[in-house]
């Protein structure tokens, strides 16, 4: 069987990715080693070759339009495939681009790297990004991101989520809070004041769906986009707050901070791994996940121990 000559070049490809991506033909003529005038000609080729326009020109900017936001992440699947044909004939090894929430990627992915790097037999340069639920997602939606570790929930259609582990949350005071003595006085943490992540946060979603509807509505006294910053906060004895049991398994070991369970229900929320429907996937993104599937049985939270209600 026949198959005709391709019309459709990488560099043009690539010339239409930088430009999606930075925005201009003068950015994008920067990123990808060429003069302007030769990335407005690339691209003026590829769409010839496909007979399709990808952008809008309006007053010399170009906008794209529904056309190359279809084709974007297509075409940047065959880069992919020939990135990784590259790295195949030079060694190259694995390059990943990782997109995580606040707790999963700063208190359980740095040793989870590492051993995923030391179980290579291959080069592997790994480049993290930390942001809430919705940072990831917005990533990942991008294709600036290969793959997402999250704590939320992902409601969208071009991203494919699947169940990693689970975590557990606690809602913890400090040592010298009143509350700390008053565990089971649902009408005391009700008026407590409350230290909450920003929206957008997997732990704040905890928050307003799981004991909101149980407490009535809560006094968010101060807001923060980190995890480590809100301990902090709640040991100084600023108010209560709901995190994740890794962030603050070392302070309930020392007697830091106390955890409240005394007519609560337990928290137990799925983490997901996500990626775009349309991420190639490559050797290093199968080998990475299946390492993280591989180590999900040693996240798994045991149940803490109850005190008497």
């Amino acid at each position: 069987m026949q198959h005709r000559p391709l019309r459709l070049t990488l560099r043009q490809l690539a010339v239409f990715v930088a430009v999606v991506q930075h925005g201009s033909t003068t950015a994008a003529a920067e990123a990808v080693a060429m003069s302007q005038s030769a990335v407005s000609a690339a691209l003026a080729d590829l769409e010839r070759a496909l007979d399709r326009r990808l952008f809008d020109r309006v007053a010399k900017r170009l906008t794209i339009n529904e056309t190359g936001r279809q084709f974007f992440p297509r075409a940047l699947s065959l880069l992919d495939q020939a990135h990784e044909l590259e790295r195949f004939a030079a060694d190259a090894g694995v390059q990943l681009r990782i997109a995580a929430s606040n707790t999963i990627g700063s208190y359980l992915l740095p040793a989870l790297l590492t051993g995923f790097r030391q179980a290579q037999q291959q080069p592997c340069a790994l480049d993290l990004r930390i942001g809430n639920t919705h940072d990831v997602l917005q990533d990942l939606l991008r294709l600036d991101a290969d793959i997402g570790l999250i704590e939320g929930t992902c409601h969208e259609p071009e991203l494919s989520s699947v169940h990693w582990c689970d975590d557990e949350m606690v809602v913890v005071v400090g040592a010298g809070h009143p509350l700390a003595r008053a565990d089971g006085d649902l009408d005391a943490l009700r008026e407590a004041d409350w230290l909450v992540r920003e929206r957008g946060s997997g732990t704040r979603e905890i928050v307003e769906q799981r004991l909101a509807p149980l407490l009535g509505p809560l006094r968010f006294a101060l807001e923060l986009g980190n995890a480590e910053a809100i301990k902090r906060a709640v040991m100084s004895g600023f108010g209560v707050s709901c995190l994740s049991l890794h962030v603050v398994r070392d302070e309930l070991e020392r007697g830091t901070l106390v955890a409240l369970r005394r007519g609560l229900p337990r928290l137990v929320r799925p983490w997901h791994l996500v990626v775009h429907q349309d991420k190639y996937p490559t050797q290093g993104l199968l080998a990475f996940t299946e390492y993280l599937r591989q180590t999900a049985p040693q996240l798994e939270p045991e149940e803490l121990e109850q005190q008497p209600g």
